[in-house]
């Protein structure tokens, strides 16, 4: 579904992706995890065309789509959620999810992915009318995938999809990612919650400065002693102590 190949990007010279490498399965969650600064943001930004690479290739389905402009992707199949959300808060919750099918021009098929993203969503169904400004962060995160779920993705890529929520609809956004999978969608999610979205993926990729670190199933890397010192807040040491 995608590829990126040796990737290389910068903010002038400020150099932030060394020679990425990662690609993801038709039908998979895939993780990409690190700390804040890592370049987890600034790939997904190189990937949606908002960020011209110095170096390397991006291929969606097989297709070289390396600095393609963000609408065409769209029209294309991807849809980015960015962790801004960037949904438009004079506008009722309704109109926010319909601008998602703005390259649809057939209204049964519009009305028809409504229903879907109103019946994931039942929120989103009772507050419909209501201005998306006046919506809980929860809501709004919600909204933001109900909308790019409108457009009727192959890939949907979403960005700190839990940033800023409380627990509960951490757990409601979480559930959400999951059930996506049964609808032929594939996923592409940043995220520094890493213990529930190592929960949720298949696969995973962990950067650092940049560069790609440590890649593999959410199994092997929930279990690698790095990961779990660094990542998931335990000490090997005393994990140790209390098997011996």
């Amino acid at each position: 579904m995608l590829r990126v190949e040796k990737l290389d990007v910068a903010y002038g010279h400020l150099q932030i992706l060394r020679q990425v490498d990662m690609h993801i399965k038709n039908g998979e969650i895939v993780a990409i995890l690190g700390a804040n600064g890592a370049g987890k943001t600034t790939l997904l930004k190189s990937v949606m065309g908002l960020l011209p690479p110095k170096a390397g290739k991006v291929y969606y389905r097989g297709k070289d789509v390396t600095g393609t402009p963000t609408f065409e992707l769209a029209r294309q199949g991807i849809s980015f959620v960015p962790e801004e959300r960037n949904i438009f808060q004079a506008m009722s919750v309704e109109e926010n999810l319909l601008l998602g099918a703005y390259y649809n021009k057939d209204k049964a098929k519009i009305a028809q992915n409504l229903k879907k993203v109103y019946d994931m969503f039942p929120r989103l169904a009772e507050r419909r009318k209501q201005l998306s400004g006046t919506m809980s962060g929860g809501e709004r995160q919600m909204l933001a995938i109900g909308r790019g779920l409108m457009n009727e993705p192959h890939l949907i890529i979403l960005d700190e999809p839990s940033m800023g929520l409380s627990p509960t609809n951490v757990l409601v956004v979480f559930e959400t990612i999951k059930t996506l999978t049964s609808q032929e969608v594939t996923i592409a999610i940043v995220e520094q919650n890493v213990h529930a979205t190592l929960n949720v993926a298949s696969r995973a990729y962990v950067m650092e400065h940049g560069a790609v670190v440590m890649e593999g199933t959410s199994e092997e890397l929930s279990g690698n002693d790095y990961v779990k010192r660094m990542y998931l807040g335990q000490s090997i040491e005393t994990e140790n102590e209390t098997e011996a």
